[in-house]
C-alpha cells in the first residue's frame, strides 16, 4: 500500500528540497545593504503621504467580492463547455437553471443598490429595510 504512494512522496520531497535550497541560495547571494530608502514604502514611484491606516469605503469590498463570487460562478461554465455534446440535453437543462440562480442573485444585488457606486441617503434606510 505505502509502495502506491512512493512517488507523491518522493514528488513531495523533491519539491520541499527545491524551495529550501532555492531560499538559501537566494539568502547567499543577494546584497544585504539596507538602507532608509531602501526600507520605505513603494508606492508606484509616488513619495507615501500621510498614515496608511486610513478607512477605505466599503463599497470597495462588497463590489470585490460580488464580483468574485459570480466571475468564479462563470468559471464552472467553461468545463461544461467542453463536454457538452457528450452529456447531453440533461446537463444543458442544468446548466439552464444554474445561469436562471445566478441571474436571480444579480438581480437581487442589483434591487438592493449594492451596486451602485454613490448611493442615495434617502434609498439607503428602504434597502437597509428590505434586508
Amino acid at each position: 500500500m505505502m509502495i502506491d504512494f512512493s512517488s507523491v512522496f518522493m514528488f513531495l520531497a523533491v519539491g520541499i528540497l527545491f524551495v529550501a535550497v532555492t531560499l538559501l541560495l537566494a539568502r547567499l547571494v543577494r546584497p544585504a545593504e539596507p538602507s532608509v530608502v531602501k526600507m520605505g514604502n513603494y508606492e508606484c514611484g509616488e513619495e507615501p503621504i500621510g498614515s496608511s491606516w486610513i478607512t477605505f469605503n466599503v463599497r470597495f469590498y462588497v463590489i470585490a467580492l460580488i464580483f468574485v463570487i459570480f466571475d468564479v460562478e462563470v468559471v464552472f461554465l467553461f468545463p461544461w463547455a467542453m463536454v457538452f455534446k457528450s452529456i447531453g440535453w440533461v446537463a444543458f437543462w442544468d446548466v439552464l437553471v444554474f445561469i436562471v440562480v445566478l441571474l436571480v442573485g444579480f438581480a437581487y444585488v442589483w434591487n438592493m443598490g449594492d451596486l451602485d457606486w454613490v448611493k442615495d441617503l434617502g434609498n439607503l434606510a428602504e434597502s437597509e429595510e428590505k434586508k
